[in-house]
């Protein structure tokens, strides 16, 4: 069964206890209490409203935890998606933020159904790290306008122009802005080395910051720039939003597919590495398929309450392990936390100022920029060097779109490359000695000479043959000209795809217009059945189509004989 969500397993035969429901209790509430800052620092970072940063981990945090795949893992929005939401929000609006998110969910669905939750495993790592680490250094760099306290500048968007305008503007950087900033990143670096873990450094620097704004704003007379100065709307209490469903035309959507496969590509990735990570501290196994499946409907429904892109978030799952998380209901209470928090404190998230929030998303791209891997991936071969530094630089300097696009790419053609290198053509020269037939259907442990007659040829294809092989096939024509007999050995083909079929009609019908004959030898079941379904059988003739090397070799002597015999 491809769906099949965890929660839905925690009612059968009295499996969840009274014992397990404290634990998640206890969980929920610390990591609900985790998220509240890190949601409303990611709304605002996107270029949306706080509260829709909130929306986004209530609604999406719930569904995750009751659609997913994993007993552990923590939904909402998270730091990989700032850039591009913000991007999309710019371009498009908070309209085509909607329509791309649910975009976004509906090929996660699609992706699911089709069972792709594994290949996603595969993602080279040094691609991996280098969008990672590209999205860190961008995070970072969007921060310093509210780090410094440069509200009055209007900064453009892209990382060179940024910097630029930083430097150009430094004379409007506001001391006592940088001040409360670098205070709260060092009651964040501090807390987490020295204080209790099970509270966050973030909450405790909200917390200090949020006093020390209201304090030396009523009694010195500075102000700072806060949430409510960005968002006076705030300051009259929410109500609950009301599902709405996007405008959309054509135009529009066809604009947005690279970003919602983008989105797609990213919540895929970053959920499921976070569901491998809990799985590995747990002992317990994620169901990738379902979790995609999980994510997807989570994308399709949240936006539609006014949220934004959400997938599972590493730091909030493995608080929620690290606090006594038994299982998805922990998620369920983290969301219905965040849901009090919005319906009765959002008032007074008027008073938190930029320059705190500014401090928590540069810790956040610190703690996500994993510098240590991107060093050590330095030290490795020279392709995997190129595959880092080219997505790094693409994330930064062009476009996240472009580089998850271009890395994903370079996936490809980096598994391409590596399969080129395991599959070879070799000549067996006349009376070579042969390697032990421990694959072929007359097996023996011995080893055999290869009795091959003038005028017969054996090639030996060894590994996949398929389209990155296939572009080696001159190799089977640079014999001499007295060949009658062409023997391709195929006992270490696993697979051939539709290329491989195409180059090998192409051999066989080259060889056949030159008056010599192919046979093939030790062809397993699978590649015999799709050389059957291509009607190959039927150009080489069943006759020629032999289990083992010996048999073929045999008829390809006696084939080569008889051409001796009549020409003498």
């Amino acid at each position: 069964m491809v769906f099949n969500p965890k929660f839905f397993h925690l009612f059968k035969k009295g499996r969840y206890s009274r014992e397990r429901f404290v634990s998640d209790l206890i969980a929920g509430i610390v990591v609900g209490i985790i998220a509240l800052p890190l949601a409303i620092a990611f709304g605002i970072a996107s270029g949306v409203s706080p509260q829709q940063g909130l929306i986004t981990a209530i609604v999406a945090g719930f569904l995750i935890s009751v659609f997913g795949g994993s007993r552990f893992l923590i939904g909402g929005p998270t730091g990989a998606f700032i850039v591009i939401v913000s991007g999309i929000v710019a371009q498009y609006g908070i309209q085509g933020l909607t329509l791309a998110t649910i975009m976004a969910g509906v090929i996660l669905v699609v992706m699911g159904l089709c069972k792709m939750g594994a290949v996603f495993k595969f993602i080279p790592y040094p691609i991996v790290v280098g969008f990672t680490s590209g999205i860190a250094l961008t995070i970072f760099s969007t921060q310093m306008k509210d780090f410094f306290g440069m509200s009055d500048v209007a900064v453009p968007s892209g990382f060179i122009p940024e910097w630029i305008c930083y430097f150009q503007n430094i004379d409007h950087i506001s001391l006592t802005e940088t001040g409360l900033s670098i205070a709260c990143l060092l009651v964040i670096i501090l807390w987490n080395k020295w204080g209790f873990r099970k509270i966050p450094g973030s909450l405790i620097a909200l917390i200090v910051g949020t006093a020390a704004s209201v304090f030396l704003s009523k009694f010195t007379g500075v102000e700072f720039a806060t949430i409510g100065s960005k968002f006076p709307e705030l300051a009259q209490g929410l109500p609950l939003p009301k599902p709405v469903a996007p405008a959309m035309d054509f135009e529009t959507v066809k604009g947005l597919v690279s970003p919602a496969f983008t989105i797609a590509i990213l919540c895929a990735i970053e959920s499921l590495l976070a569901a491998m990570v809990a799985d590995g501290v747990t002992g317990k196994q994620h169901d990738s398929n379902t979790e995609l499946i999980g994510q997807g409907i989570a994308n399709i429904i949240t936006p539609m309450f006014g949220g934004i892109p959400a997938t599972g978030a590493l730091a909030r799952t493995m608080a929620s392990i690290n606090n006594g998380a038994r299982t998805s209901v922990a998620g369920i209470i983290h969301a219905i936390v965040l849901l009090l928090i919005y319906l009765f404190l959002m008032p007074y998230a008027v008073y938190i100022p930029l320059s705190c929030l500014a401090a928590i998303l540069v810790i956040v791209a610190f703690n996500m920029s994993e510098w240590r891997s991107f060093k050590y991936l330095l030290k490795g071969d020279a392709a995997d060097v190129a595959v880092l530094l080219i997505t790094f630089l693409l994330t930064v300097i062009v476009d996240l779109t472009v580089g998850i696009e271009v890395g994903v790419v370079l996936a490809i053609a980096m598994f391409v490359r590596r399969m080129m290198q395991t599959s070879t053509i070799t000549v067996l020269e006349q009376n070579r000695l042969a390697a032990t037939e421990d694959d072929d259907v007359a097996a023996k442990d011995d080893v055999e000479m290869l009795d091959i007659h003038k005028g017969v040829e054996v090639y030996e294809i060894n590994g996949p043959y398929f389209f990155g092989l296939a572009s080696r096939s001159e190799e089977f024509e640079r014999r001499n000209k007295s060949t009658r007999v062409r023997i391709i050995r195929m006992r270490k083909v696993p697979f051939m795809d539709s290329t491989g079929v195409k180059n090998l009609k192409n051999i066989i019908d080259m060889a056949h217009k030159r008056g010599v004959e192919v046979i093939l030898s030790g062809v397993n079941e699978d590649v015999l059945g799709t050389l059957h379904k291509f009607g190959v059988d039927k150009i080489i003739g069943k006759g020629n189509i032999y289990p083992n090397i010996f048999p073929a070799l045999t008829h390809a002597n006696e084939i080569a004989d008889s051409f001796v015999t009549d020409a003498q």
